[in-house]
């Protein structure tokens, strides 16, 4: 059986797979961690291709996203490949789109069989305030036996309905779910002050990836870091806003130093001459030019810390702007509604106490005072009540 496949391999030229005959059944697929075909922006995406297979085999890994509005698509720095795993760093919108992995090994050294799985179509939405995953202290890199909160979205109606999730891509495909009372499977305990809080100490178990699941959908998702070496880099786990001001922490497990040296995309940005283990540096009024990987190390290079992207969103005056801006339009419809309404009321005002007036002066006489009068019993009688009728008309008028 030959199939040919033309695709866009993360932004190289279109390839074309020879897949061969084989007896052996093989289903190739794609998991997304967190589960689902929504991701929201800012999140940390973990995509994994998996062979089920009862052979032995060594499986080389290639990904594919198709991306049909761009002939020659450039690689993107937040999408990072390692074998059968693509992370992507800070989810924006230009991540949606369908992911394909593409699984092939050897055979005899000379022919190879290939196998392509269905693909995985992501879609890219903005996280319901409400929805919000808090992490304290507000990074991704911790030190080992360091300890850091957890904490889902907390809920108007009763917390305990959000579940906690751990994903660890190191110790294969593993979801382990922990309602809010069960923390100390992972290693951590259930704040005393907080119930909606867990606390844990860093080690090797729980670097991966964290989120909360409940009625109302799922939290964002953060990425975690748990480091045995000696130097760490601090950063928000979350983006920022344009005009923030950042501050980066280089933080050293022990040691004297003499310098620490920042990097963003691997080129020097500043030099810090303190001795100190934890060594700071700011960023002022950030924009999207300073979005980008870091990473600090030591002046001889013999200690660098594990990088960590920095993401920076539109400033967030212009994002409430956008947001409300359905409320701006009710705003001024109503304006211009009150602007129409207000002369036409008083123009009906006007009318109608001219009217009133009008009427008040025209006929003097209601319907109680004429049916007051006597009706004539003679033609004499009739001749006094007009020559009543008559002086009463002409002393209004003298009156007016």
């Amino acid at each position: 059986m030959n199939v040919i496949i033309t695709s866009s391999l993360l932004g190289v030229a279109a390839v074309v797979f020879q897949v061969a005959t084989t007896e052996e059944t093989l289903k190739v697929s794609v998991s997304v961690w967190p589960p689902g075909s929504n991701i929201y922006l800012g999140d940390c995406v973990l995509l994994q291709c998996s062979v089920e297979s009862n052979s032995r085999f060594v499986w080389s890994y290639w990904w594919l996203k198709q991306n049909p509005h761009a002939a020659h698509p450039t690689p993107n720095p937040r999408h990072l490949v390692s074998g059968e795993s693509y992370s992507i760093t800070a989810v924006k919108k230009e991540d949606a789109g369908s992911y394909q992995c593409q699984a092939k090994r050897w055979e005899n050294n000379s022919s190879s069989v290939e196998f392509l799985s269905q693909p995985a179509t992501l879609s890219v939405s903005e996280l319901p305030s409400s929805s919000l995953l808090t992490l304290t202290p507000s990074n991704r890199q911790f030190f080992r036996e360091e300890r850091f909160t957890v904490q889902c979205p907390v809920s108007q109606t009763n917390s305990s309905g959000w579940r906690l999730k751990h994903f660890l891509p190191t110790s294969g495909v593993r979801n382990r779910v922990f309602h809010i009372d069960q923390y100390s499977l992972l290693g951590g305990a259930v704040n005393a002050d907080r119930s909606d809080q867990c606390e844990f100490t860093a080690d090797s178990g729980n670097s991966g990836l964290y989120w909360c699941e409940g009625a109302a959908g799922r939290s964002n998702a953060v990425n975690i870091t748990v480091s045995y070496g000696a130097i760490i880099l601090k950063t928000p786990p979350f983006p920022v806003f344009e005009g923030d001001e950042v501050v980066l922490v280089c933080k050293y497990w022990a040691g004297n130093l003499s310098k620490t040296i920042f990097f963003r995309n691997g080129a020097e940005i500043f030099t810090s001459p303190s001795s100190d283990r934890v060594i700071k540096m700011t960023l002022e009024n950030v924009t999207q030019e300073d979005e980008g990987f870091y990473k600090c190390a030591s002046q001889d290079r013999k200690m660098e810390s594990p990088e960590a992207w920095l993401s920076v969103s539109p400033d967030r005056d212009e994002k409430d702007a956008s947001m409300s801006g359905s409320g701006k339009w009710v705003i001024v419809s109503c304006g211009v509604l009150l602007l129409f309404l207000i002369p036409v009321t008083v123009l009906l005002l006007y009318h109608y106490r001219h009217q009133r007036i009008c009427t008040c002066r025209c006929w003097p006489f209601s319907k109680e005072r004429l049916q007051a009068v006597e009706l004539p019993a003679t033609k004499q009688d009739v001749t006094e009540v007009q020559w009543d009728l008559s002086w009463m008309e002409m002393s209004n008028l003298l009156d007016k």
